[in-house]
């Protein structure tokens, strides 16, 4: 079966911005300075010849971002090194909350539909909305209990194939557990070093006019040496 996507034309960008908003885990915002050399500086608005900036940012923390397994693991295991799934079927969904969380019984559910329809096949990565009606783009997420989804969720979706997860909150675990990351050990493995091709994405944004069902999935990382780096998850109609 041969599928024709029009690379000019994507359906949505999901990536939020490394920026003073759309933050979490109580970081401050991302440092923004201009280079200063004896008398010269980085800034154009200062008296520089170029904007020549230093950045300052946590991936975790601000905007948008992909993580390997080397997120858990003792070993910081890059993204960069990793991660080599730049395009795949991928599947939209859309899941109740329920008691701040996604039950795994009302996952199944919304999942079950979506095999009714067709829409699972062949799909390698899935895209999660479980909200609707904010706008992440102006939130800052810290002390706010974002829902999370039930650990067997993680693992049904290990099960099924799909390596590579994308969700609309700061983390697909809660807020604060107590260091047990549950949905993210479940997702990756009892071993996790043997599941580090396979990614986590949080902090994307499904704006609310993106249908639920299939599509193709571009997911641009920034190529970083770290467990987890910005990304820019593209969505693409399949024709």
């Amino acid at each position: 079966m041969k599928l024709t996507i029009d690379f000019s034309k994507p359906v949505a960008d999901l990536s939020l911005a490394v920026s003073d908003v759309a933050r979490a885990w109580y970081i401050d915002a991302p440092k923004f300075s201009p280079v200063v050399l004896g008398d010269w500086k980085g800034s154009v608005a200062q008296g520089g010849s170029v904007n020549f900036f230093n950045v300052e940012f946590n991936p975790h923390a601000h905007g948008t971002h992909t993580e390997t397994a080397g997120h858990i693991t003792k070993k910081r295991h890059s993204i960069n090194k990793h991660f080599r799934d730049f395009m795949t079927k991928s599947l939209v969904l859309t899941l109740p909350v329920k008691g701040g969380r996604v039950h795994v019984a009302d996952f199944h559910a919304v999942w079950k539909k979506a095999e009714e329809k067709g829409w699972v096949f062949a799909a390698r990565s899935i895209v999660l909305r479980t909200n609707t009606a904010e706008n992440p783009t102006e939130k800052l997420f810290s002390g706010t209990n974002w829902p999370f989804l039930e650990a067997e969720i993680g693992l049904f979706l290990r099960e099924e194939g799909i390596d590579h997860l994308i969700i609309d909150q700061p983390s697909v675990d809660k807020e604060e557990d107590g260091g047990a990351l549950a949905c993210h050990h479940a997702f990756w493995g009892p071993n996790p070093e043997e599941s580090l091709h396979r990614t986590i994405t949080e902090l994307a944004y499904v704006p609310p006019t993106v249908a639920d069902g299939p599509y193709a999935l571009l997911l641009q990382v920034a190529p970083i040496e770290n467990d987890a780096a910005p990304s820019r998850p593209l969505l693409y109609t399949l024709a």
